[in-house]
């Protein structure tokens, strides 16, 4: 039953795998037989009884199901019957990945083992559930950007206006101070569109498309730094993956721009423009939330409203200064 390297960590922190695990549970030697240990079960009360530890002076071995327990002949010893090969983590493994470990070995319960091999207790069923449920609802919170806990996210429904009022107004300043920024942008280019006024028309589209792309991002990125992947493992396969979609997108915008206003220049402006846009939105969406990790901060604020400002402000100018450059 090798430990998981990504999660094997000594350290145990708050929400952690040793936090949820319970010791009261059925604890057994692999010489101990079925029909004895079927028996001292009898009439004990237990936290957590669907699975059957087995042990050998504190050291793990597996773990024997209930049900086949019961199924199994009277005279089999525990050692015959357990799962050697079943799952476990580490102590300070964290509890989202220790539940989504469960889920993907099809385990109810799981297993807690320090580094010698000594067991520490079983996540009970019901705590895995638990934290499933919680570790969800705080997922559905960070994607908002602005709440940090399930908690929280459990009372905000019921907040009284004075409340519901200072949690987003913070943000929608610095969504304003963007808005603001964004008009001195464009007004950098108002020569430039006085003589193509057309240019203006795609300025919406160019933004829309880099912000769907980059919410695209983060809700990945979020999601995988919520459970424990490393963001080396995501940052190659979404830059690759930000500059396919930005290449076919601008393989579109280009020629329909083209077709429908007959201006080459202006449509080249826009095909290169969400190449760039959205291939940038990418970096700066898994960016965001990176700095915010590294700093040991919620890595959710990468995907609020900090994030649209600064991809909006960056396809404006990526825009302009392509059809700056391209229209004449």
């Amino acid at each position: 039953m090798p430990i998981d390297p990504i999660i094997a960590d000594e350290h145990v922190t708050f929400e952690t795998a040793a936090e949820h695990a319970s010791i009261q549970v059925p604890i057994f030697s692999p010489g101990d037989r079925v029909g004895e240990v079927r028996q001292q079960l009898m009439g004990q009360r237990y936290e957590c009884a669907s699975h059957v530890v087995v042990c050998v002076h504190e050291k793990f071995r597996g773990v024997v199901r209930v049900e086949n327990l019961l199924a199994a002949a009277a005279d089999t010893t525990l050692d015959d019957l357990m799962d050697r090969g079943t799952p476990v983590v580490a102590p300070g493994t964290d509890q989202e990945v220790a539940a989504w470990r469960a889920v993907r070995n099809t385990e109810s319960a799981l297993s807690v083992v320090d580094r010698e091999g000594r067991f520490v207790g079983i996540i009970p069923p019901h705590r895995m559930l638990a934290v499933l449920l919680s570790e969800h609802e705080e997922d559905l919170s960070r994607l908002g950007g602005f709440i940090k806990s399930t908690a929280i996210a459990r009372t905000t429904s019921e907040e009284p206006v004075q409340r519901r009022f200072q949690h987003r107004v913070p943000w929608l300043l610095v969504g304003l101070v963007g808005a603001l920024l964004a008009a001195d942008f464009v007004s950098w280019f108002e020569a430039q569109l006085r003589n193509q006024i057309m240019l203006a028309f795609f300025i919406p589209s160019i933004v829309y498309l880099a912000d769907a792309v980059g919410t695209q991002t983060e809700t990945v990125v979020v999601r995988g730094l919520s459970i424990g992947v490393a963001m080396r493992q995501m940052v190659a396969r979404e830059l690759l993956t930000g500059l396919a979609i930005g290449l076919a997108l601008a393989a579109v915008a280009g020629p329909l721009v083209w077709w429908r206003w007959g201006e080459a220049d202006v449509a080249l402006s826009v095909g290169l423009s969400v190449f760039a846009a959205c291939s940038t939105a990418t970096v700066a969406a898994m960016a965001l939330p990176w700095i915010l990790d590294t700093f040991r901060l919620d890595p959710a604020f990468g995907s609020g409203p900090l994030a649209t400002v600064i991809q909006d402000l960056l396809s404006i100018l990526i825009y302009l200064g392509v059809a700056y450059a391209v229209v004449q």
